[in-house]
């Protein structure tokens, strides 16, 4: 009998018998009322809703009532055969061999030799996890994950084997590399890896694999802003109505309210960190709720072409604007301010908060991918990060008034303690007792080792595990507070994986989710469970 289990105040996460179940359920599921959109795991599927349409203990009725529900003309998953070609010189090669008590050569050759299907996507676009019919890979991840994964690192995960479609943090065990383009999205399907794809390794040599013919594609799935990396203060080609960047940020992002419903294509939401912030920012200046604007982390300077609207919103710090005359005036944070062409936006660095949002009447018009114009740091989909030199253009989203209403907020700043609330679970039983009252006891520092992936926490008591070893991958969400071996929590941030293998102690509520984008480093968090 399946099990249902809380994920979060808007998930429900459902475990299931094996993969195959897995699977059937998410295609019994994926379309009922209120239900945003299913994550396949390993054993288990994430059912993400909208609490405004359905409850949590109304979905769990209908989906224990769907549990037996066959599916008549079943569409078939295409199934494709794939070769990747695989210099074996992963750094943990030698390593994962002597836990499997193989030499090196021995498990090369049976990755090679195995027959591997693709199961589910998830972590990032592109990324598939492929099963095996060789029971030697069944491998533990990495007690703690790396922070940098190169792109086309080959890895090994449970019974799992995958590529990294793109760099980011991981903790598969990594035996080779490939030049494989694992995601473009002007290919059909994007993921080279897609569910049920045969995949076959092949062994290569490291100057072969160096002239791939792929090599070409590595970004192909990358979308540019406007005017990225093209245009100067002094080129003809400016668009009338833009936003120029002078001086970067140490991140300068376009963002809106995301990309929701890609989970079987391995995407994530992400969308603006903020929400309130985004939704604060175009209501100011009268544009549509989801239209695009900048996010900013640190201090930053932007020049305006063209008479527009503008606000900033988000964290709060010293705002100020200078005119093509030198004349300088203070910005009242969350009030609309008048801008003509040559004005100067100076930001410095937030005193509350990290993240500025700026907005402008019309919206950011920059390049969408899958309909949305939001980047995503992890899967390098949507415009690119913005540097010195790089304009955007204002688009035309305006559809009401001007709204001069600042609404005050209270955000973190560095030192200071802020409360979260959380429900727990879904895997809070794999903790001790001890750990779950030190999750809600003591005070957890915010690290520089942070980013829109998600907040890396340290905490004087590691959170101690009542159940050792590993946890099949499993759909995670926004606000999930996964926990590695190493017991100091991350708290995940829109860009992060749709699936995980280390357990989730527990999430965040929807409501609490904004302030999570904008723990500086140093602020200190302390949960409470609601």
């Amino acid at each position: 009998m399946m099990r249902i289990l809380t994920a979060s105040d808007h998930a429900l996460l459902i475990e299931a018998t094996d993969l195959a179940e897995a699977m059937r359920f998410t295609l019994v599921w994926q379309h009922l009322p209120g239900v945003v959109e299913c994550v396949p795991g390993a054993r288990t599927v994430l059912v993400r809703f909208d609490p405004l349409r359905v409850s949590a203990d109304a979905l769990a009725g209908v989906l224990e009532a769907r549990e037996a529900t066959t599916i008549e003309n079943e569409p078939a998953i295409p199934v494709r055969d794939v070769v990747v070609p695989v210099v074996y010189d992963g750094e943990d090669l030698a390593d994962v061999a002597g836990m499997l008590g193989v030499s090196s050569e021995e498990l090369i050759g049976r990755h090679v030799a195995a027959d591997w299907r693709v199961a589910f996507s998830g972590f990032a676009p592109g990324f598939g996890y492929a099963v095996g019919d060789d029971a030697l890979f069944d491998v533990a991840r990495r007690g703690t994950p790396r922070t940098r994964v190169p792109t086309g690192s080959v890895g090994l995960a449970g019974p799992f084997t995958g590529v990294y479609p793109r760099e980011s943090p991981g903790g598969w065990q990594l035996i080779g590399r490939t030049d494989a383009v694992m995601w473009n999205i002007d290919r059909d399907p994007p993921a080279l890896l897609s569910p049920g794809t045969r995949v076959r390794f092949v062994r290569a040599e490291r100057a072969r694999l160096a002239s791939s013919e792929h090599r070409d594609e590595r970004d192909a799935g990358r979308c540019v802003a406007p005017g990225h990396a093209a245009a100067s203060a002094t080129s003809p080609r400016l668009p009338m109505a833009s936003v120029e960047v002078v001086r970067r940020s140490l991140q300068l992002l376009v963002q809106d309210a995301g990309r929701p419903g890609y989970a079987s294509l391995g995407v994530s939401p992400s969308g603006a960190a903020d929400r309130t912030a985004l939704r604060d920012a175009n209501r100011a200046v009268g544009n549509s709720p989801k239209a695009a604007v900048l996010e900013c982390v640190g201090s930053a300077t932007l020049r305006f072409r063209g008479a527009g609207v503008a606000v900033v919103t988000g964290a709060e710090g010293d705002i100020e604007v200078t005119t093509a005359d030198g004349e300088s005036r203070a910005v009242v944070h969350g009030a609309p301010f008048a801008t003509a062409d040559g004005d100067e936006l100076r930001l410095e660095h937030p005193a509350r908060g990290i993240r500025y949002v700026i907005g402008v009447r019309g919206g950011v018009d920059a390049a969408s991918a899958l309909g949305s114009r939001s980047s995503d740091t992890l899967a390098g989909l949507g415009p690119a990060p913005l540097g010195a030199g790089d304009v955007v253009a204002i688009g035309r989203d305006a559809v009401a008034a001007v709204d001069d209403l600042v609404v005050p907020r209270d955000l973190p700043a560095a030192g200071e303690v802020v409360e979260l609330e959380i429900t727990l679970g879904p895997r809070d039983d794999w903790f001790t007792p001890t750990a779950l009252r030190a999750l809600t006891e003591q005070e957890w520092l915010v690290t520089p080792r942070s980013d829109r992936v998600g907040v890396r926490l340290h905490g004087e008591h590691p959170l101690e595990r009542a159940i050792a070893g590993e946890l099949p991958s499993e759909g995670v969400v926004t606000g999930g507070l996964q926990v590695p071996p190493d017991g100091q929590p991350v708290l995940f941030l829109p860009d992060h994986p749709l699936t995980g293998g280390y357990p989730i102690i527990g999430a965040l509520t929807d409501r609490c989710l904004h302030i999570a984008g904008q723990l500086p480093p140093g602020a200190r968090v302390r949960f409470r469970v609601v």
